[in-house]
């Protein structure tokens, strides 16, 4: 456990409409069936960064990335967009109760491609479990080893 205080990532608007888990007894069993999103902070010498990182379910595969200096939805819409672009569109797309991921901007370009959206309970910390791991590992295995000074230091070694 850190001994210094963390930044929250999945803070919720009460003002935004929240969706229904969908993925509780799914078979998943092929690409593009089910993707997920997350962000996480990434630490630096003086403050943080956020990672938005898309993930197809079936594959483990990270379509899309993108980092910030803030916590605000357009970083993540940016990732989604060029995922669609990239990849098409998935069947359904879950994520956390978020603020990022319940806007109105990131969930109506979900509607408009017409993706069913799911999101995890707040307590459910198996919804996610695939891009969780992703998390640690990424960090334990790269961030902290590496004790990123910047900004760009960071993009260029989490890209690599």
């Amino acid at each position: 456990m850190a001994a210094y205080r963390k930044p929250r990532t999945s803070i919720s608007n009460p003002e935004h409409k929240r969706y229904t888990y969908l993925l509780r007894d799914l078979d998943i069993n092929r690409s593009n069936q089910v993707w997920c999103a997350d962000i996480t902070y990434i630490p630096m010498r003086k403050g943080f960064l956020y990672l938005a990182a898309i993930m197809d379910w079936h594959s483990r595969k990270v379509l899309s990335r993108r980092l910030s200096n803030t916590m605000e939805t357009d970083f993540c819409i940016s990732a989604l967009e060029e995922t669609l672009a990239e990849y098409g569109f998935p069947d359904i797309f879950n994520t956390d109760q978020g603020s990022q991921f319940t806007s109105f901007a990131f969930t109506n370009a979900l509607r408009d491609k017409e993706i069913r959206i799911s999101m995890d309970d707040c307590s459910r910390w198996l919804g996610n479990v695939f891009i969780e791991r992703l998390w640690r590992s990424l960090k334990y295995e790269n961030v902290y080893p590496h004790a990123y000074e910047t900004g760009s230091e960071a993009r260029a070694g989490i890209g690599r």
